[in-house]
């Protein structure tokens, strides 16, 4: 019987093993991949021209938009082609699961819009998701590995390429010259609320920033394609931002909430923190 047993334990450490290394080369291959399309993206903005933004860049646009680029500190500064912003975050898929933390990297450019988010999700102990979030011309692309070995999801399509365009014009708090790019139209709305129209490729989407009296970015909410079961519906979706922090300076939002607001309920699902931030470094 002890004989039996004892065979069982050694089959399942090395079960153990097996998936455990298997996972560790599937990371690998998962990342190096991920630095390729990277370093692809990047090299595209090197053409870009490079200028320094000055009084008149922000003249003519909506007041409330006028304060939070002041605010930001961009006048005087270099225009941001580039940026790499690091998170540390917790998620979930479903109201009644548990958070899960999170480290990432995402790379923007913006003289043609585009980012790649690279993510690690710890789902469990020995249990890791990996996750690649891109928009690059144009086109999104979501894709996620159980033990960076299992695909769970790889969402493409309008839909995807709708949300991907929608979260770029939200992320642009982390890089606000990119608020002065021309496929990007605002429209003021009172005091302290602009809507922004970002059009690229064939996908046009609007969403409205909020904004506090010194002229700090506090929300961003749009209608956005949520997938339930393969379905999918467009819902209120909204960024809570706060705790300002200057990053060469550029001073970004560095805490956030992101909530779809259902008819069944808030779901409050995405939870970061800025790191830290890096623009126009042309290489990793």
């Amino acid at each position: 019987m002890y004989k039996f047993l004892f065979a069982i334990v050694i089959i399942l450490v090395f079960l153990i093993l097996l998936v455990l290394t298997t996972s560790s080369v599937a990371n690998y291959f998962f990342n190096r991949s991920a630095d390729k399309e990277i370093e692809s993206m990047l090299m595209n903005s090197n053409g870009a021209e490079k200028k320094i933004i000055g009084e008149d860049a922000v003249k003519g646009l909506p007041t409330s938009v006028q304060k939070w680029l002041k605010y930001s500190q961009i006048i005087g500064k270099e225009r941001i082609i580039t940026a790499k912003v690091e998170h540390e975050a917790e998620m979930r898929l479903k109201k009644e699961q548990s958070w899960m933390p999170l480290t990432s990297e995402q790379y923007f450019m913006t003289d043609e819009p585009g980012f790649i988010w690279n993510a690690r999700i710890k789902a469990a102990p020995l249990i890791h998701i990996v996750g690649k979030d891109k928009y690059v011309r144009g086109k999104g692309n979501m894709l996620i590995k159980i033990m960076s070995i299992i695909t769970v999801a790889d969402g493409k399509g309008k839909e995807i390429d709708q949300g991907s365009l929608l979260r770029f014009l939200g992320e642009t708090v982390w890089f606000p010259t990119a608020a002065l790019e021309n496929y990007i139209e605002w429209e003021g709305i009172d005091e302290n609320s602009a809507k922004a129209t970002m059009n690229y490729g064939d996908i046009t989407a609007s969403g409205v920033f909020t904004f506090g009296d010194d002229g700090e970015v506090r929300n961003f909410t749009a209608q956005r394609f949520r997938e339930l079961n393969g379905e999918y519906s467009l819902e209120p979706w909204s960024i809570d931002v706060s705790a300002y922090k200057e990053f060469s300076g550029i001073k970004i939002p560095t805490k956030g909430e992101v909530t779809w607001k259902l008819k069944d309920g808030d779901f409050d699902w995405y939870k970061f923190k800025v790191l830290n931030a890096e623009y126009n470094k042309r290489k990793r």
